[in-house]
């Protein structure tokens, strides 16, 4: 199937947990990822930040293992099902979707981010404009 990866090369992708269904994740794929993905059966992305294709789970150990990927109506948009290894969001939380618009907390914190990222990952603490980063 053709996915449309639009003028910036990039589709959105939303990883979901294959068995319980929760929502885990948005980030972006290029075309490059979604290869290594098929390929491997293991998340890939585009990090716009970094501007290069990650693994997830590269520098954490908290892998995706992608069980099937979907497509939308329009083709301009992926669903991952996945089975997440620890948690997926770099806060610690097991899902990047742990809070409510009024800032409530409401996901479960499943590691030390602290104790897995430094500085030197491109993915500060507390940086929560990261999220699109392992």
């Amino acid at each position: 199937m053709e996915v449309d990866f639009g003028d910036d090369g990039l589709v959105p992708a939303v990883a979901q947990d294959a068995d319980s269904g929760a929502v885990l994740m948005l980030a972006y794929v290029s075309p490059a990822a979604l290869e290594a993905t098929l390929e491997t059966s293991t998340a890939h992305y585009y990090s716009r930040s970094r501007e290069e294709l990650w693994e997830k789970g590269a520098t954490s150990g908290h892998t995706q293992s992608v069980e099937e990927v979907r497509v939308d109506c329009d083709a301009d948009a992926l669903l991952y099902l996945v089975d997440q290894t620890g948690g997926a969001c770099h806060t610690g939380h097991r899902s990047c979707f742990y809070r409510t618009i009024e800032g409530d907390n409401v996901g479960e914190r499943v590691f030390d981010p602290n104790a897995v990222y430094d500085s030197e990952d491109g993915n500060e603490i507390g940086n929560e404009d990261t999220s699109e980063d392992d």
